[in-house]
């Protein structure tokens, strides 16, 4: 890091303290104004916030390692992205009808109490195990590589990082809230894509361009059992670990539960200040969600590919090594950071890095504080002032971080590449969620004991998989059983895929033992249930041309497949 670097850091932070003091400077009299900025955000700042708030450090770092692990596997991931319009021309008009803060208080809308508990609990427990774990982890990695510090004051110096970049981003959530995270994105977002896109074209003019990737990366990926190459998204079936239909079912569940219905990305949504406003951001969003590929997993293929030139030129590899001799994946993108650019444009990249870790923790910390504050507190204690409420939900980000930091050594003991161990929990975590909403919307026979039932047993299968993943990653002499069969051996997308299914038969199957919902209780928040004039509503909230973008999106996503199955 030079001196031009620390200047472009500076001006960027500089930048930010702005636009924080800006927002404190207004009055947030009550917990609508805080969680959700007024409900007055345009479509480019929803977008923005979307791509700001999905780009973490688990991008940078994991999505970069999984390119440069395993190839194009990971990409179904990203480019089911697709999804966000899922959310915009579906979802949008029953989230407004139904004038909800959070997802679980959709469900307990459409369900009943109890499912508003339980998917308020899942989604504080995915927030702790992946959000905060990875990013805060992730954080701590990328700087310790970019900075080249291994200790400061006697301290690892990735736990200076990790904690220090917690606590500054906390900060200025806690103070400024959800109008915040809506305005910095747009200041993040523009950096972090300028800073990415700098070190895939350098990484290109030092490879020799992308044939030379291609050619270099048409290697089987190091993971046992590989039977397609790296630069081939579609595996066969008997893959180990990216069998082709076990991948599309596995990203798509995991992107309709993410895109759709996690509070994380959905209350960027809710705070648009009408329908139109909120579909033309997810639209935007979809468009900025097809660059991850191209801006991170591709990076990583780079890394690789460097690394085997440089060995095959008989010198040092490109990527540092792990103990075991095998090279770093995880580190690909912060080497390709420290070795690759010039002053000045490296600032420009940790720039980048700093937007994409301060922003999806942002949001991360004003999601967990809504969720706690919103379908815990205020259920119990429903007379509690507004500004009350508020302090409630920073205490609740406290706790949540806290635990998050706890849980980084037990993340790192179940998986070596972190984009596979952030999509693995997510798998489990999932189905039970996107059974609930998916029958809620579509089938207005769903009751409120069928929707629970999906709900908790989504939750109990889930659990019962991760605790088998910690204990049997850990166990040197576990005996084979029918247990380990399904709770550890079974291929982690096909289990995805068949706990999708059984949770839809519970669902089913409740509901048809049990009374179904009354017109009342459903009106406007299931398909056919509308009112002329909600229709109506939704009618006038698009044209042509959001048509149009959406077609442009879905045919870049065929072509995408057809590229590189």
């Amino acid at each position: 890091m030079q001196l031009l670097d620390w200047i472009v850091i500076a001006a960027f932070v500089c930048g930010m303290i702005w636009i924080v003091w800006t927002v404190i400077r207004k009055k947030k009299e009550n917990s609508s104004d805080y969680f959700l900025g007024g409900k007055d955000a345009t479509w480019l700042a929803i977008g923005a916030s979307i791509f700001a708030s999905n780009i973490g450090s688990e991008h940078l770092i994991g999505l970069a390692g999984a390119g440069a692990s395993s190839g194009m596997a990971m990409a179904h991931w990203e480019i089911q992205g697709w999804m966000i319009l899922l959310l915009g021309w579906v979802f949008v008009p029953f989230y407004s009808r139904s004038m909800v803060l959070t997802m679980p208080e959709f469900l307990e809308r459409r369900y009943n109490k109890a499912s508003r508990n339980i998917l308020s609990l899942i989604s504080l427990i995915s927030y702790v195990m992946t959000k905060v774990a990875v990013t805060v982890y992730a954080g701590g990695l990328v700087f310790q590589q970019v900075f080249g510090i291994e200790e400061l004051w006697g301290i690892d110096f990735f736990w200076i990082a990790a904690i220090g970049l917690v606590i500054i981003t906390a900060l200025y959530t806690i103070v400024g809230g959800m109008e915040s995270v809506l305005k910095t994105s747009v200041l993040q977002t523009p950096i972090l894509l300028l800073g990415s896109a700098c070190i895939l074209y350098l990484g290109f003019k030092e490879l020799g361009g992308w044939g030379e990737m291609m050619s270099l990366c048409d290697v089987k990926p190091s993971y046992e059992g590989a039977e397609s190459t790296m630069i081939h998204l579609m595996r066969p079936n008997t893959d180990p670990q990216y069998p082709w239909l076990g991948a599309l079912l596995g990203s798509a569940i995991i992107g309709f539960w993410y895109w759709c219905t996690d509070q994380f990305i959905v209350q960027r949504v809710l705070s648009g200040r009408d329908e139109r406003e909120a579909r033309r951001g997810t639209i935007f969003g979809a468009y900025l969600k097809l660059l991850p590929v191209f801006l991170f997993l591709i990076p990583g293929m780079i890394a690789f590919a460097l690394h085997q030139k440089y060995i095959g030129q008989g010198g040092e590899g490109f990527l540092p090594l792990l103990a075991d001799g095998t090279a770093n994946a995880d580190a690909a993108f912060p080497t390709l950071v420290a070795k690759m650019l010039p002053a000045g444009l490296k600032g420009v990249v940790v720039c980048g890095i700093l937007a994409a870790l301060m922003s999806s923790l942002a949001s991360l910390f004003n999601s967990s504080a809504m969720l706690f504050t919103i379908d815990f507190y205020k259920q119990y204690k429903p007379e509690t002032p507004e500004k009350k409420l508020v302090v409630i939900g920073q205490i609740a980000t406290v706790v949540v971080v806290a635990l998050g930091i706890l849980w980084i050594p037990v993340m790192r003991s179940v998986g070596n590449v972190l984009y596979n161990y952030l999509q693995d929990v997510q798998s489990v975590l999932a189905p039970g969620i996107a059974a609930a909403f998916l029958l809620g919307v579509c089938w207005k026979r769903t009751s409120a004991q069928g929707g629970m039932w999906g709900l908790l047993s989504g939750l109990i299968i889930g659990l019962t998989r991760l605790g088998a993943k910690i204990y049997y990653s850990n166990a040197a002499d576990a005996s084979d059983n029918l247990f380990k069969y399904l709770f550890y051996d079974l291929n982690w997308l096909f289990f995805c895929g068949w706990m999708l299914l059984v949770c839809c038969i519970i669902v089913v199957a409740v509901s048809l033992c049990t009374p179904a919902p009354s017109a009342n209780k459903i009106s406007g928040l299931v398909f056919g249930t509308a009112t002329p004039e909600q229709l109506e509503t939704t009618r006038k909230s698009w044209n042509h041309w959001d048509i149009f973008h959406t077609a442009v999106i879905l045919g870049i996503t065929v072509a995408f497949y057809i590229y590189f199955w």
